[in-house]
This record gives C-alpha cells, structure tokens and sequence, in this order.
C-alpha cells in the first residue's frame, strides 16, 4: 500500500487527481497541469513534499562524523546555515543527496524518503567509535514548499516583521497558527523558493494558511506534473529517475553538493582521480527534441549508428513548447549542437544535445 500525504483528505477536498510516486500516493494535478505550471512560471506554487525524510545528528562527534560521510564541507557552516551534498560509497557512486541544515547543537539531513533505510544503514556501519546519535524524525514533520516568483512577497506579507533566509539553504524558525515551522531558502532556478518543515500535527492548519494567503496573489497548488516540467527545464537531476547507487558522482552534474579542498571523506580518493584526469566517460546532458511527443525513461540514444547513451527524463516543455529530454551520453556527443537520434519505440526522433537548464528556461 503506497503511503499517504497527512494532507490527502485536503488535497481531496480541493479537487486533486492522485498518483502513485516511488510508494508515494501524490497529487499529479489539481485539475489543470498547464494552470499549474503557469502558476511557478509567473505567481507562486504551493507544493506538498510528505516524500522526505529527516534525521537528526546530536553528539560531540557530529560534525567530525559526517564530515567524513559527506561529500561537502560542513566546517564552512554556522548555525542556521545550510548546503547541498551527497553520500557517496567507496567507489564514488551515489547512494543517495542530501540537504544538510546547521542547528544549534545538531545537524540535520533531509532527502527522498524511499532511501531512509539505506541511508541510515549504510551510516550506521560507519558509525564505531563516534559519539553521535542519529534519530529518524520523518514520523514527526511533513514538508511544504513554495515557489515561484510571488512567493517570496507572499510569505513576508504572511508573516509580517519576521525576517526570511536570503542565502541558499539559509534556514529560521517561523511562527505560523502557532507551528514552530523551519523555512528554509531552496531557490530552483531563477525564482524564489522556500521550503517548510513542520509538525505533522499541524499540517493542515498551515496548509489552509497558506492557500488563504496565496488566492491574494493568484496563487495555488502545483501537482506532481508540472512539478516535474520545470525540473526538467531547469536541469535539475532527480535521484532515482536521473541517477542512482549506479552512478559515479561527477556524471550526474551536482557539482554544488562537492568541495575539492575539504580532504578526506568516503569516496573522495575516486571523486579526485576522475577530476584529475579531467572528466568521465558520460554524464548527464540536456536535449532538444525534434517533433512533438517527448521519449520515455530508459530510450536509448544513438549517433553514427552507434548507442551512445540512455534517456532518463522526457517532457512537453510548455516554456519552449517543444520535447526536452535529460539522459547520459558519452563525451565524444556533450558539445552543444550535436546531432544525436533517440530510438522511441518503432520509431527515431532526431535529438540536438542542449546546455542545461535549457535555452529560454529560467
């Protein structure tokens, strides 16, 4: 049985088409996926993410402890800070990214919630003679998020003198209905984004808040659908469909979740050689789609006659109203303007390799 959302009964009252999403029953629409995709584009969306999870790190050891685990520098942050990073194995493939939030006397990390009990495994085997405790809190808070132009005006008239984060990943504690809510600045692309995390508890009473207060910017809820369009316009790589526990790090095009001067860290001896030498065999690249249908997940690439690569996400890019695609290709194909064919199906769909985020997207 897929999980559920604490706001599924409100999503259901205002109107939501459900879909299953990595175990995950979500909405994919309210009704109107281009109104919604609008909505990011030129207002502010309102998204449910119940599909995080969030561990907690206490002890006299934490930093020193996921310092080594990380691929990032968490000795560059100061409470209230935050950073991009990922976990790596010891052949510096991804297990899984992260976002790491700087508290006063903990460290926190959130990230997709189907890797929860990989993660905490892969952790714990490293843990031995440090002195940290690593508590789940998944059951305990939910995760919203607004984005989209407005969402920054919006937000501040809704919490009136209380200062936002202005920096990337900068987080504050928040007061809203009497939720102490973290927020945390998560700009995607050009425009603004914030991300709640709150109390279960409370999940409904902030979520109605919010969507009073966002009707008075011509604002609204955002499903699955075209959450996923502007994704993939903005070039942003989605663990489990744009890479995996397959994937060497630096094929995926994260290169904001590493530090090349931090030293040691599980996977860093491999992350090093690859950089010395100067790249990787394939990484992710962008495409531009001939026709009107997008390829599917898994569409093999060729050039010359020769497989050169795999799609891993397509969409109808309503920005460049065209298909766009993201997937792996070789390093003989990554110039931009390069001619490639996706095989989809029975038929060939001819494919110009595209910098990421695409041309004309934020």
């Amino acid at each position: 049985m897929a999980n559920e959302s604490p706001l599924s009964v409100f999503h259901r009252e205002n109107g939501a088409v459900f879909a299953e999403y990595e175990g995950w029953l979500l909405p994919q629409h309210f009704g109107d996926p281009t109104a919604e995709y609008q909505l990011l584009r030129s207002a502010a969306g309102l998204i449910d993410l119940p599909q995080r999870a969030l561990l907690q790190f206490t002890g006299p050891d934490r930093l020193s402890f996921l310092q080594g685990m990380l691929s990032n520098d968490l000795r560059r942050l100061n409470p209230f800070d935050g950073q991009y990073a990922a976990i790596l194995t010891q052949q510096g493939k991804v297990i899984a990214d992260v976002r790491v939030l700087c508290a006063m006397n903990s460290f926190y990390l959130d990230f997709w919630e189907n890797l929860k009990s990989k993660v905490i495994a892969h952790l714990q085997r490293y843990l031995v003679a440090d002195d940290v405790e690593i508590a789940d809190r998944s059951a305990e808070y939910t995760f919203l998020s607004m984005q989209g132009p407005s969402a920054e005006m919006l937000l501040q008239k809704l919490l009136s003198a209380t200062p936002l984060p202005t920096r990337a990943k900068q987080h504050a504690m928040i007061d809203i209905e009497g939720a102490a809510i973290c927020i945390v600045r998560e700009d995607r692309g050009r425009d603004p984004a914030f991300d709640l995390i709150l109390p279960r508890a409370n999940a409904t009473r902030v979520a109605r808040v919010l969507t009073e207060a966002a009707r008075q910017f011509s604002a609204g809820w955002v499903g699955e659908e075209a959450q996923n369009i502007l994704r993939v316009e903005n070039g942003i790589p989605r663990y489990g469909l744009d890479f995996n526990e397959n994937n060497l790090f630096l094929e995926v095009g994260i290169d904001d979740a590493v530090s090349f001067t931090k030293g040691c860290y599980l996977g860093q001896e491999i992350v090093e050689r690859i950089r010395s030498r100067g790249h990787v065999n394939k990484k992710l690249c962008g495409l531009l789609l001939d026709g009107s249908s997008p390829a599917a997940a898994g569409d093999p690439i060729h050039a010359d006659g020769k497989f050169v690569g795999t799609i891993t996400s397509s969409v109808l890019s309503l920005r460049l109203d065209r298909p766009i695609a993201l997937g792996y290709l070789g390093k003989e194909h990554w110039d931009p303007g390069t001619i490639v064919s996706v095989q989809r199906e029975q038929s060939t769909i001819r494919a110009t390799v595209s910098q990421i985020p695409f041309s004309g997207s934020s």
